[in-house]
């Protein structure tokens, strides 16, 4: 066995202990599709969502809840309470690269998402119906692009916050608007022109648009994937150049 599959393993263990966050990324998007599937408004289709039932464009975005808990407040307080505490700085004197655990803790939190979204798409299939997306690579195309925007936000909150209580706190402070924008509340085509439009240019907004058009068998819009992209050139750079290991 690999030193890097032994990290990954070991994070997979040291996630797996921690009661919230399993909570929070597995368990919370199910509830959250099982609450809203029984609510009749759910299953009303409101003409600006060309065709789909609101609760068809919850399950999208149950999915990007799971990203930003973990993009915005798991993965940094992890990775800023490891150099808080000298874990990081104890990897650098051995054969073990810090990297190799960061590369570690990136595949546990995408190993992660992929199970939530298999967990919401098989339950709001079989309990309330929701279609299974027409195009399957494109919404893996959606889900890798929407983990790559907001884990190179993490990446660089992880890098810039002194304790992993300051991450968790920043991340906290982001969650709430972006996931706003991104529908959370309300469908972001039910949202005001401006809202929308400012919404556009966010990472979970993109990728819920991905996710939505990936329900659809439509093709992905370029708009959404360059702005994923751009999160993940800008931030990720920044997050290079500002990381510390001590």
């Amino acid at each position: 066995m690999s030193v890097f599959t032994k990290l990954t393993l070991s994070e997979f263990k040291l996630t797996l202990r921690d009661p919230l966050y399993v909570f929070f990324t597995l368990l919370f998007p199910l509830l959250l599709i099982t609450i809203l599937g029984n609510v009749p408004t759910m299953q009303e289709t409101p003409p600006e969502l060309g065709g789909l039932r609101v609760i068809d464009v919850y399950a999208g975005a149950a999915l990007g809840l799971a990203i930003g808990i973990i993009g915005l407040q798991g993965m940094p307080a992890v990775l800023a309470t490891y150099r808080e505490r000298g874990i990081l700085r104890r990897f650098a004197t051995t054969p073990v690269r810090p990297t190799l655990l960061l590369a570690a803790q990136l595949t546990m939190n995408l190993a992660t998402v992929l199970v939530s979204a298999v967990l919401v798409y098989t339950v709001a299939h079989l309990a309330f119906d929701v279609p299974i997306p027409e195009s399957p690579l494109t919404l893996l195309l959606a889900i890798l692009l929407n983990c790559s925007g907001a884990f190179a936000i993490g990446l660089l909150l992880a890098a810039l916050a002194p304790t992993g209580k300051t991450a968790n706190a920043i991340g906290t402070f982001l969650f709430f608007p972006m996931m706003f924008l991104a529908g959370l509340w309300a469908p972001r085509e039910l949202m005001p022109e401006v809202l929308q439009r400012i919404g556009d240019f966010t990472p979970f907004a993109a990728g819920q648009d991905l996710m939505n058009g990936a329900l659809t068998g439509q093709s992905p819009e370029w708009l959404s994937i360059t702005v994923l992209i751009g999160y993940l050139v800008i931030c990720g750079a920044a997050a290079v150049k500002f990381f510390r290991w001590e």
